[in-house]
């Protein structure tokens, strides 16, 4: 009985001693425990071909606690926006975000990524995204094979988060949610994705993880946000409601003042993810536009805090913290998406004209079709305002009644699958 007894007490004093060196204690990534940042310049982690085929160095600045003495620490690689044309790893809130959450005991990397496309249209558009994409992968690559040789920045990386900013939050989104390079097919041929070294890429690091464990969303959008399936990683998203850059429902993203492609922007993730069960954090700033944090201070705070939020709970350091309500109310409509071809009606099937457009009190719908559709018309937030089987070959629709705005209007097959969606504007 006494051993048994010595025994317990042992394992109880282990069992503390363990939890007083939990690296979550004294405020740790919940706080700015650190005072002082020291920042490594111009760490190379990779190079590839740009988007007029000259080669280019891929480079980050790391941000780390000074004095810490952690040796398993998370890390936030952050990228940078400027709609995939311009921006740079030294942009105001991006250093902000990496000083602010190294503070706390984060290490941080500010990416360089390649940038620009011409023209300025959706293939090209996609394809800088899938150019970000892989480079982002290359510089996660990079910690982990740092972890494996080096350790020279003591990187946990079983808690490897990307995050960034507009541009930035649409790459880490899609590195972690766009994960066949199938799922692109509607974009762009395959033998593009083949030509470019697939979403994996080419841009440094082989033969190590690109795995993250979460995301941080900031005023992002995916291309579609079916790609968001259970049992995905966590993310935290944040937008405005009145963003005129990146939508914050399902609408169209600009690049330079041009409409380039239909996105889902976070209220939309918000919904998939809670239909899905992927966890995940949302914050809206109402009546805010694109990327608010980047030129007000208290946005930013704002901004760090419900981060922090997110990372605490991701990290398990607390109880989730519980704020205020912010929300938007009314449910989003969830579709039939697109997942590697198997729910999509081949263009070549159906073709849809939309007229008038912009409409006032009503609009017609013409299509070609050699089965039986059904119409599907969604509001800028993605909510369904309209359900119809279609005969024939026109109908029209009575929409005076509808609110004046953007409007999104869709085909459906027999079989669930949907068409490319038309854009309408409604002007009474």
């Amino acid at each position: 009985m006494k051993k048994h007894y010595l025994l317990t007490i042992a394992l109880l004093g282990m069992f503390l001693t363990s939890m007083a060196q939990t690296p979550c204690d004294q405020g740790r990534y919940s706080t700015e425990l650190f005072p002082q940042v020291t920042t490594t310049s111009n760490v190379q982690f990779g190079q590839n071909t740009d988007f007029i085929g000259q080669n280019q160095t891929l480079s980050m600045d790391i941000y780390e606690p000074t004095g810490d003495t952690e040796t398993a620490r998370p890390l936030i690689i952050w990228a940078h926006g400027g709609s995939f044309i311009a921006g740079s790893k030294t942009d105001a809130d991006v250093v902000t975000l990496s000083e602010a959450f190294a503070r706390r005991g984060y290490v941080c990397a500010s990416i360089d990524y390649r940038v620009g496309m011409w023209p300025i249209d959706s293939v090209n558009a996609v394809t800088a995204v899938v150019r970000a994409v892989q480079d982002m992968k290359a510089a996660v690559r990079y910690f982990y094979m740092d972890r494996a040789t080096s350790d020279t920045y003591k990187i946990d990386t079983t808690r490897i988060i990307v995050g960034g900013s507009s541009a930035g939050a649409i790459t880490a989104l899609h590195l972690a949610y766009l994960d066949k390079d199938c799922e692109v097919e509607p974009y762009i041929p395959l033998s593009t994705m083949t030509a470019l070294g697939g979403l994996e890429g080419t841009s440094g690091n082989p033969g190590y993880s690109s795995d993250v464990h979460g995301v941080i969303n900031l005023c992002g959008a995916l291309a579609n946000y079916g790609w968001l399936e259970a049992g995905d990683i966590p993310f935290c998203s944040l937008h405005g409601d009145q963003d005129g850059t990146v939508p914050y429902g399902r609408g169209i993203a600009s690049v330079s003042g041009f409409n380039i492609i239909h996105m889902d922007g976070s209220q939309m993730l918000k919904a998939r993810a809670e239909a899905e069960g992927v966890q995940n954090n949302f914050y809206t700033h109402y009546d805010g536009d694109h990327a608010v944090y980047a030129f007000s201070a208290a946005y930013m705070d704002t901004t760090i805090e419900f981060v922090g939020d997110f990372l605490v709970d991701f990290l398990g350091c607390s109880e989730p913290v519980v704020r205020p309500e912010n929300t938007p109310t009314g449910s989003a409509f969830l579709y039939p998406l697109t997942h590697c071809g198997l729910n999509t009606i081949e263009p070549g099937n159906i073709t849809l004209e939309v007229y008038p457009n912009p409409a006032k009190n009503e609009f017609t719908v013409r299509y070609e079709q050699s089965e039986s559709l059904t119409l599907n018309v969604m509001d800028n937030q993605g909510r369904l305002i309209l359900r119809e089987a279609l005969y024939g070959t026109e109908t029209t629709v009575n929409a005076s009644e509808w609110k004046t705005g953007i409007y999104f209007i869709q085909l459906e097959n027999e079989a669930g699958k949907p068409s490319i969606i038309e854009k309408l504007s409604i002007t009474h």
